[in-house]
């Protein structure tokens, strides 16, 4: 086998949109990066989940929204195109081709290697590529693992011997099985379920912890009600015993209290698991297929909270378990490409709470769209989760259908808001809207709980007249301004 060893100031585990991301900022810092990636360039958002994912549940959602308003409604001749909404989903995740990464990759002046990447010693990453052609890559300031998360499949009795589908296979699905079971009731269960039951699928959604349960509870009350209405039978309580897949394909659940489910396919999504167990973890003293703590600049830290060694392995996105969010990611690689030219350079760093070297969004300001229908926005903490941060909170409920914007946007449009306030400090720290299209109102919110823009400087921010985004007058109004 060829050997060859090459030297660069960073190396980065993984060419998903964090790795990219980071190897990109490390450049324009003005140091040189390689990429190891053993799959293709571009990661699972972009060919397995988010844009693949979104792009399966637009179509769906475009005609539930011409079906609400008159005029539009009338247009509408028929069902869905399945062939086509396939077809564009294909189209979003380029044909799961990585050509057009690879050529960014090459433009912003970042190495790859494909191949297997192995961390073999502190500074050195082992690439085994084509043919077992090694080469060894050592890293003269930097080695960061960004290899993201997969989907986790439970122990339950025959479930891998069944070969189900994971969030990977549903989303590539070349056909529509006419009956879908899902075990979950989290975002992916969600959102497959109010895609494939779009599409024609019989679905049939196990939830044994309820739909959405890190959501405010109207949240998930509105998704699961949407869900039943939309012909999905949502279990909530049901917990799968075990799995059997038959000579014909067909999938048999069998629950714990002895009822059994059948389905032509069976998608698990209960959670994921770090991509960390055979990357050379244990060569630097670290669990292989742990999660890896990091501080505030994605540096690994140990049990003591100190960095390893001399801070130079970090982790960024899914791996580190903050928050297992695409765009949370591209903040952390922004976060850690940047200190990492900082401290190569000898710079200061701002890593203090709020600083241009720190992440402390993850903790205190992190967004999420839920493309079920309807749709779910949100920031920041829930009333539970800021009660338990020992906060001393009142919560504004607003009815999304009082507001004059949401009747011109739908006819019947329902939608419900919610606005978390710290008395103390008379800041937004969390909120929730749940309703048609509420999507692209979540930056304002956001822009609000991340600024901790005081509710007397707020008033001033006049919401324009006729739209939904008109709620924000009425949470003031509601709390008194």
């Amino acid at each position: 086998m060829d050997v060859d060893t090459t030297t660069y100031d960073v190396i980065v585990l993984g060419a998903g949109p964090v790795g990219e991301n980071l190897a990109d900022r490390v450049v324009r810092g003005g140091l040189s990066a390689a990429i190891v990636e053993r799959e293709l360039v571009g990661g699972e958002c972009s060919y397995w989940a988010c844009m693949p994912t979104k792009a399966l549940l637009r179509s769906g959602a475009a005609l539930r929204a011409a079906r609400q308003v008159p005029g539009a409604r009338e247009a509408v001749t028929g069902d869905l195109d399945v062939a086509a909404v396939l077809r564009r989903r294909d189209a979003f995740a380029s044909n799961w081709q990585d050509d057009g990464q690879v050529a960014w990759l090459e433009r912003a002046g970042i190495a790859l290697y494909r191949g297997h990447g192995r961390i073999g010693a502190d500074r050195v990453v082992e690439v085994t590529g084509a043919g077992g052609v090694r080469t060894t890559l050592t890293a003269r300031h930097a080695v960061v693992v960004a290899t993201g998360s997969g989907a986790l499949v439970p122990d339950i009795e025959g479930l891998r011997e069944a070969a189900p589908w994971t969030s990977r296979e549903a989303v590539a699905a070349q056909e529509i099985p006419g009956r879908l079971a899902i075990i979950g009731g989290g975002v992916v269960a969600s959102e497959m379920a109010t895609a494939f039951s779009a599409l024609g699928s019989s679905v049939t959604m196990l939830a044994r912890d309820g739909v959405l349960p890190l959501a405010e509870p109207f949240a998930g009350e509105r998704v699961k009600q949407s869900l039943r209405d939309n012909g999905v039978a949502v279990r909530v309580g049901a917990e799968a015993g075990s799995v059997e897949r038959a000579g014909d394909g067909t999938v048999s659940v069998t629950l714990t209290t002895g009822e059994r489910i059948e389905a032509d396919e069976l998608l698990v999504a209960i959670g994921r698991t770090p991509n960390t167990q055979d990357i050379g973890l244990e060569a630097v003293g670290l669990k292989p297929g742990a999660w890896l703590d990091v501080d505030s600049t994605m540096r690994v830290v140990g049990e003591d909270g100190a960095p390893l060694g001399d801070g130079w392995l970090y982790a960024a996105g899914d791996v580190n378990h903050r928050v297992l969010l695409t765009h949370q990611g591209k903040y952390q690689a922004r976060a850690a490409g940047d200190v990492l030219v900082a401290r190569a350079k000898g710079e200061a760093v701002d890593d203090g709470p709020w600083g241009r070297h720190a992440t402390t969004a993850d903790e205190r300001a992190v967004p999420q769209v839920v493309f079920t229908e309807p749709e779910i926005a949100s920031v920041g903490l829930t009333a539970v989760a800021a009660e338990a941060a020992g906060l001393r909170i009142r919560v504004v409920d607003y009815d999304l259908a009082a507001v004059a914007g949401s009747g011109l946007h739908a006819e019947g449009y329902q939608g419900h808001a919610r606005m978390v306030v710290d008395e103390d400090r008379k800041v937004v720290v969390g909120c929730t809207f749940v309703g048609p299209d509420v999507a692209e109102m979540l930056h304002a919110a956001t822009i609000a709980v991340a600024g901790k823009v005081p509710l007397d400087r707020l008033w001033h921010a006049v919401p324009a007249y006729p739209t939904v985004s008109e709620v924000w007058l009425r949470f003031l109004e509601a709390y008194g301004r």
